[in-house]
Formats: structure tokens, C-alpha cells, sequence
């Protein structure tokens, strides 16, 4: 029944005329670069308040105008170009960057796709496309994109760059695994990665309250993949100089941090899409208005749902201090991975269990039982497991010199410095005549 219904849904896509394609291409298009506008305003003004300070108030009412303030600035900034770098890789970096950014966004519905909306007179979904493989699309231009960071840091012919590019591949391999696990939850529950569909499928529950395991590691992976704090090591000021973009300025800059803004806005779109309801109306708005998921109205609930999630990018960025490397590649690999795989095989055995008709208490059953046994045999081994035997006594060393060699040196580890001579302590008499004829106690 699903795959016939993920086969009607397509069945809208792929009628519209040319023009109409051309105008929701457009849509998409300008809809990404406005958010970006609103966000970067956004995002330097919430920050502000967060650390008690007034933010952007110059360009435009409330400083509303100060990120096309921005814009302008960098267009007027010298173009430079390193000496050292590959030139045309060095160009070409910025575009590969930006451009599968705008191309994931092309798959996200605003609205039904059963031609209820009509404009200039056709009728039409409210979604520029939709494919079978939708999901699998998006996670292929998101890859692409990692490629022009990891272009920039090795063309740009310097070492801090380099490290950032570096990171940057090692961060999305990471990442990009916890991400597609989470995603094939969501493929099981609802048998399509058609993203029409996925949000068809949340009705009358959204897949955050489904699948809530899938949702949260999708949302830290998420940050990991924009290079978000408390993720961003890619360009870690305070190691790497301004990683990966560090020799690059005006426009090619700019189109860096276009990218991530509207990596920012795409991931919040399928987040939405996956997990929130996508354009549905959220739960009490829909049980007494029957035409909140109808019409034009969807619109309004997904660009909702996009912006408080951005509101958590930004939230994310003012709360937390960046991440170690090994921390973050831990977290990583021996965390949202395993975690991952042991949720993905739950999932499976349960949809498996219903569609063979057990009932809940069974499926509890034979779900619940092997995992509370494999949770019980993990805290006895660690009860039971012995301490490790702390290091033999090592023999006297000599006193450590700091001198010795002529010259202060540090003390290695495991030696201490001696202590530091201490000036005697002043008679109370010389004291009081130090002070002032007129000291007295307690002054």
C-alpha cells in the first residue's frame, strides 16, 4: 500500500510547465539567500543578547540591513590571490562549495503534493521536485559540497588551510555515516525516500516522537556537517589562523560563508521534513483547524519549524566551547555510530515483529529481553573487572636543576621544582613605621 502511495504522490511531479519550473527554481533560489540574510542578523543579535551586548545597530532600522551591509563590503574588498596557490582549483573551490548547497534544497515540499495550490492559473504541488531516491540526493550534493572546503585548504599552497581541508573530509566521512543511519530509520517507518512521502507518513505522529534516537543523533550530526559550533574545527581561529578560508577574501569569501548559511538552512529543511512534520501544522493548531495543512498555510508551518532550528544553530554557537579534535572524532565514531547501528536493528525488529502481526507486549518482549540481558552482562563485566596495578616504584632520581644547562629549562614530567625562596617576613615595628604614624589595627 505505501509503495502504491509513494507512487501516486510522484505522479505529480515532472507536469508542470517550463515557465512554472523556471519560477519555483527561482523561489528556491531566493527563498535560501533571504533566510541566510535574516539568519546572519539574526544569529549576531540573539548572540549579543546572550553576552549582554547590543549587537549590529548601524544599517537600517534595528540594524536590520547590517548582513547586506556585509555583502556590499566584501564585493568592494581587493580580490586577492596567493602567489603559491593553484589558481584555477583556488576559483573553482568557493563555486563547488556553494552550489550543491542551493541544489539539496530542490527536493524539500512547502506543501502537498496534490495540486492544491494554483498559480497563474496551474495547478501545482508546492515542491519544485521529488524523486524516489530524494534522501539519497540530498546526502550526494552534501558530500559534493565538503569537497570545495577540502579544494580551498589544498590549493590555497599554505599549511593552516591545509590542516583545516583535512579535517573538513575527516569530519564529513565521520558524520555523514551517523547521518545516513539515522535517515534509514526513517526509510523503514515510512517505505519511501521520497520526501512528499516521508512527510505523508507522519500523520497523525511525527517521527521525532517515533523515532526519537534517530532524530537526536540526526540533529548533532547535522552540526558536525555545517561545521557549526561547537563542531567548527575546520576553521578553529585558535589553532588553525581561519582554517580552510584563511587565504581567501571578498567574494570568494563571501560564497564560503554563503554556503554555510545555506548548509544551515537546507539541513533545518530536512529536518523538518523527516522528523517535525515537514508543512503539517504542529499538533494543537491542527486538531481545531481543519484547513491549517490546506492551501498556502503549509508554508507558513515549515518555515516555522526552519527557523527555530536555526534559532538552535544559534543558541548551539552562544552555549557551548568548541570541541577538542579527538573529542569531536570520538563522539563521532564511538558514540552516535554504534548507537546508530544498535537503534537501526531495534527499529528493523520491530517493524519486522508488526508487520507479522505481534502484538505490542510481544514485540516489548522480544525486543526489550536481549537488550536488558546484553545491558546487564555489560555492568557486571565492568563490576567485575580488576583495577589495573598502578606503576612499580621507580628508583630516587636526583633533585631536579632547572640550571643545569646554564639556562631556565621546564621540568619534564613527573619532576618538581624547588621551592622558590622566600623573603623574611617584615617586624611588626617596621611594619607600623612603613604604614604611618597614624596606622591602627584593623585599618
Amino acid at each position: 500500500m505505501r509503495v502504491l502511495a509513494a507512487a501516486d504522490t510522484l505522479g505529480f511531479f515532472g507536469r508542470d510547465p517550463w515557465w512554472l519550473v523556471l519560477l519555483k527554481a527561482v523561489f528556491c533560489f531566493a527563498f535560501l539567500v533571504l533566510t541566510v540574510l535574516i539568519a546572519i542578523v539574526w544569529e549576531r543579535k540573539v548572540v549579543a543578547w546572550m553576552q549582554l551586548r547590543i549587537g549590529p545597530n548601524r544599517h537600517g532600522p534595528w540594524g536590520m540591513l547590517q548582513s547586506l551591509a556585509d555583502g556590499v563590503k566584501l564585493a568592494l574588498k581587493e580580490d586577492l590571490v596567493v602567489k603559491g596557490a593553484d589558481k584555477a582549483v583556488y576559483v573553482l573551490a568557493p563555486i563547488v562549495a556553494a552550489i550543491p548547497a542551493f541544489m539539496a534544497f530542490a527536493v524539500i515540499p512547502f506543501g502537498p503534493a496534490d495540486n492544491e495550490v494554483s498559480i497563474f492559473g496551474t495547478r501545482t504541488p508546492l515542491q519544485l521536485t521529488d524523486l524516489p531516491i530524494a534522501l539519497l540526493y540530498i546526502l550526494a550534493t552534501a558530500s559534493v559540497g565538503i569537497y570545495g572546503i577540502v579544494l580551498a585548504g589544498w590549493s590555497s599552497g599554505s599549511t593552516y588551510p591545509l590542516l583545516g581541508g583535512i579535517r573538513s573530509s575527516a569530519q564529513m566521512i565521520s558524520y555523514e555515516i551517523a547521518m545516513g543511519l539515522s535517515f534509514a530509520a526513517v526509510f523503514i517507518y515510512s517505505g519511501s525516500m521520497s520526501t512528499s512521502e516521508i512527510v505523508s507518513s507522519q500523520q497523525p505522529t511525527w517521527f521525532a516522537v517515533l523515532l526519537p534516537v534517530s532524530f537526536i543523533v540526526y540533529i548533532i550530526a547535522m552540526v558536525g556537517e555545517t561545521n557549526r559550533a561547537p563542531f567548527d574545527l575546520p576553521e578553529a581561529e585558535g589553532e588553525l589562523v581561519g582554517g580552510f578560508n584563511t587565504e581567501y577574501s571578498s567574494l570568494k569569501f563571501a560564497m564560503f560563508m554563503l554556503a554555510e548559511y545555506v548548509n544551515m538552512v537546507t539541513v533545518s529543511a530536512v529536518a523538518s521534513t523527516l522528523f517535525l512534520g515537514g508543512w503539517r501544522a504542529p499538533w494543537p493548531v491542527s486538531t481545531f483547524w481543519e484547513g491549517a495543512n490546506h492551501g498556502w498555510w503549509p508554508m507558513l508551518w515549515i518555515v516555522l519549524k526552519i527557523q527555530l532550528l536555526l534559532f538552535f544553530f544559534i543558541w548551539l554557537r552562544g552555549t557551548l566551547p568548541r570541541l577538542r579534535y579527538d573529542q569531536f572524532m570520538k563522539l563521532g565514531w564511538k558514540v552516535l555510530i554504534p548507537v546508530s547501528l544498535v537503534w537501526l536493528v531495534m527499529v528493523s525488529t520491530v517493524r519486522a515483529l508488526r508487520n507479522e502481526g505481534y502484538g505490542f507486549a510481544n514485540v516489548v518482549l522480544y525486543v526489550g529481553a536481549p537488550l536488558a540481558v546484553v545491558l546487564l552482562i555489560a555492568l557486571v563485566a565492568d563490576l567485575v573487572r580488576k583495577k589495573p596495578a598502578g606503576p612499580p616504584a621507580a628508583a630516587a632520581e636526583p633533585a631536579f636543576d632547572p640550571m643545569a644547562g646554564g639556562y631556565p629549562v621546564p621540568p619534564l614530567p613527573g619532576q618538581e621544582l624547588p621551592p622558590v625562596p622566600r623573603r623574611r617576613r617584615r617586624t611588626p615595628q617596621l611594619q607600623d613605621a612603613l604604614n604611618g604614624a597614624d596606622h591602627f589595627e584593623g585599618s
